[in-house]
């Protein structure tokens, strides 16, 4: 087991050092001249050579990502071109708005996903399998910015059960905070939801089909001790699917952030990608890698505690 947990470590750190280095020469390559959106287009050529000097974008890129990667090293993120602020503090401040609804829709997307494609697995061929897979149809063919118009069109506005939009932190008011992040969060989930249990259910019936599954049968063995070991060797697929599904769900955060007006790191992305702001965007992308791995890495662990032949891959 120790083994396996250092080569998940290295491989994300590898991971986080290879999107690093690639998004910061995809930047620069995609804002050659981040002074026009700093400054304006009626900014002279000389503001913009003078801004270029005060940032060091008049460097040679190698030498501008040198100074980037040393200071990365030890935790310096820099600061904004655009306010002058510490990129850390800036996205620190948004990222718990994206974390609690990507968190909140990673928790309905297990729970419920896995409850759909427990029933579908033990009964195929029932209304709830053919509902699974008819919804994993539909829901993949929708937009996720039209699936939240519709959420907020039906449950904010005619029902009045959650704002439309806005965000409240928890600290002013829990019930709020869960108001106003459940209806993000249950967008981003519904695609989710139906993956894990399409997943679930495929390996499930895959299992129940398994000779040691019959051997347990006749040794008498009860059907609640039988689904236990059902849920053992099926789960690593769909946890596999919940990894893969956060990495999703962090990008669909930035949509969603946008229809429901939530001042998380999806508006700062949108902001700071219109200003040419490279360093704010740089640090978005670091910290979220970052939480990626982490969170791929304790999935991981899990997947090796159930299924042990992960172990030596």
């Amino acid at each position: 087991m120790v083994g396996f947990t250092i080569k998940r470590l290295v491989s994300g750190l590898i991971l986080l050092i290879a999107v690093a280095t690639g998004t910061f020469f995809l930047a620069h390559f995609a804002i050659p001249d981040p002074t026009v959106g700093l400054l304006g287009t009626t900014a002279t050529p000389a503001q913009q050579a003078a801004l270029a000097h005060q940032i060091g974008t008049d460097r040679p890129l190698l030498v501008q990502f040198w100074d980037w990667a040393s200071r990365m090293v030890v935790g310096d993120f820099g600061t904004s071109w655009r306010s002058s602020l510490s990129v850390w503090s800036q996205v620190t401040l948004k990222l718990p708005v994206t974390l609690s609804v990507v968190t909140l829709a990673m928790i309905l997307s297990a729970v419920f996903g896995g409850l759909f494609g427990i029933v579908a697995g033990l009964r195929p061929g029932s209304i709830i399998d053919k509902v699974v897979k008819a919804a994993s149809v539909v829901l993949f063919a929708l937009p996720g910015f039209w699936v939240s118009l519709v959420l907020v069109i039906w449950f904010a506005v005619n029902l009045r059960w959650f704002p439309a939009v806005g965000y409240v932190q928890p600290g002013h008011s829990i019930g709020q905070w869960l108001g106003s992040i459940t209806l993000p969060a249950i967008s981003l989930a519904l695609g989710a939801i139906v993956m894990i249990a399409e997943q679930l259910r495929n390996a499930m019936i895959t299992t129940n089909n398994q000779d040691f599954v019959r051997t347990l049968r006749s040794r008498g063995l009860s059907r609640p001790r039988i689904v236990a070991h059902l849920l053992r060797n099926a789960a690593p697929a769909s946890v596999t699917v919940l990894a893969l599904m956060f990495v999703g769900l962090l990008g669909g955060a930035i949509v969603v952030e946008q229809v429901f007006a939530l001042p998380g790191i999806g508006a700062l992305t949108n902001g700071s990608s219109q200003n040419g702001d490279i360093p704010i965007l740089l640090g978005i992308t670091v910290i979220s890698v970052a939480f990626v791995v982490i969170v791929n890495f304790v999935l991981d662990l899990v997947l090796g505690w159930l299924n042990p032949k992960a172990r030596v891959q």
